[in-house]
């Protein structure tokens, strides 16, 4: 075999293993749920920032209040006082008596972050020393807090869960979930296994301790992105992030195209700008690169590239079928064809994070070739 075509056929070979490596320590990884010993279950303070009233907020809310917890309370966080999702929150505080719950509202500007910013008052306020910060799309197991406890250990300085993308509604909420689900949640979970955990900001269990003694919850404004400054943080102590053993549920609904590239080209610009050496090989992680390096190996032995692509496609998408399928996560016919969709989106996403200095959330501009300074407005 001529040297032209080894290199491309040898490099198609090596992402090829890597990617079926990916999906058996995560395999691995992800184990079924377990149960806690009744001493084991410390009484939980549960941060919740909210901002407008999203798709499934009533389903979210109920699943907060609906938790098999001996000792919990629920803190809902608001900025504006006239958000429209307030009376949602009130009604529901209503309808649980028992369920010790409050509303907090106002803004304080720690940060440039606005999620951080709201959350500064609930974390003051939380009366227990296990402290969860929980985005208001995160629909909870009624052992939500039993498997955020379990997987604490010695060493462990944050424990989160990835977004397990359900209930998509059409073809590209399908997409959405297909990046969630065996592409973002099967590398975060193989890196975990392999020792390099990072945060993801959808559920974070703290040790109040802990934090307060790495500068507190203000600490994570540090980076522009708060998974960001608790991955470095917990790194920085010496400890590790550790993922529960199943992700949690967020409810997807309906989503348009220019929806998912605006909301993955965010998340990229963020992983550029915190993580740089982690985002620059991220294309190994999909099918476009081996698939090309298989189309120039076989050109280069003058073969018909056409077949050896197709069974290349096959063992790849297939063999992620199959883990989905194992794990019991969402697996459809749209979501097979979703899979090469997402490679093609994610592919250009990533060309298009490193283009430029700024991001938007929620209409806010976010610039991002500075670090995030303490005072700046909320983004």
């Amino acid at each position: 075999m001529s040297s032209a075509a080894f290199a491309p056929l040898a490099g198609c070979a090596l992402l090829g293993a890597l990617n079926l490596a990916s999906l058996f320590i995560a395999g691995l990884r992800l184990r079924r749920r377990v149960r806690l010993p009744p001493s084991s279950r410390q009484p939980v303070s549960i941060v919740c920032p909210l901002c407008g009233v999203e798709p499934f907020i009533e389903a979210t809310l109920a699943s907060a209040f609906a938790l098999e917890h001996p000792e919990y309370e629920l803190l809902f966080c608001v900025e504006n006082p006239d958000d429209p999702v307030i009376p949602t929150v009130r009604r529901f505080m209503e309808g649980h008596p028992a369920t010790p719950a409050r509303l907090l509202i106002g803004e304080d500007r720690v940060s440039g972050n606005p999620k951080l910013n709201n959350c500064v008052k609930g974390w003051a306020s939380a009366q227990h020393e296990w402290i969860v910060l929980v985005d208001s799309n995160v629909l909870m197991p009624p052992d939500y807090l039993e498997q955020l406890l379990s997987r604490w250990r010695p060493a462990t300085g944050l424990v989160c869960s990835t977004p397990l993308g359900t209930r998509a509604e059409g073809f590209w909420a399908t997409v959405e979930c297909a990046i969630l689900n065996s592409h973002q949640a099967r590398w975060q979970y193989a890196g975990e296994g392999l020792g390099l955990g990072f945060a993801q900001g959808k559920s974070m269990l703290w040790r109040r301790s802990f934090l307060e003694a790495h500068g507190g919850i203000r600490a994570l404004g540090a980076e522009v992105a708060e998974d960001a400054a608790a991955t470095k943080l917990v790194r920085r102590a010496g400890r590790r992030v550790h993922l529960v053993n199943s992700p949690f549920e967020q409810p997807i609904g309906r989503r348009r195209a220019t929806q998912v590239w605006q909301r993955q080209l965010r998340w990229a610009r963020l992983r550029r700008i915190t993580f740089p050496l982690f985002y620059a090989p991220e294309p190994m992680t999909g099918l476009p690169l081996p698939l090309l390096l298989c189309i120039l190996g076989c050109l280069a032995l003058g073969v018909n590239p056409l077949l050896a692509a197709m069974a290349l496609a096959i063992i790849w998408y297939g063999s992620e079928a199959v883990f989905c399928r194992s794990k019991c996560w969402p697996l459809t016919w749209m979501m097979v064809v979703a899979f090469p969709v997402r490679d093609a989106m994610m592919l250009g996403v990533w060309l298009r994070g490193w283009t430029t200095g700024s991001t938007v959330w929620r209409g806010n501009a976010l610039p991002l070739d500075a670090k995030p300074a303490l005072s700046a407005r909320s983004r």
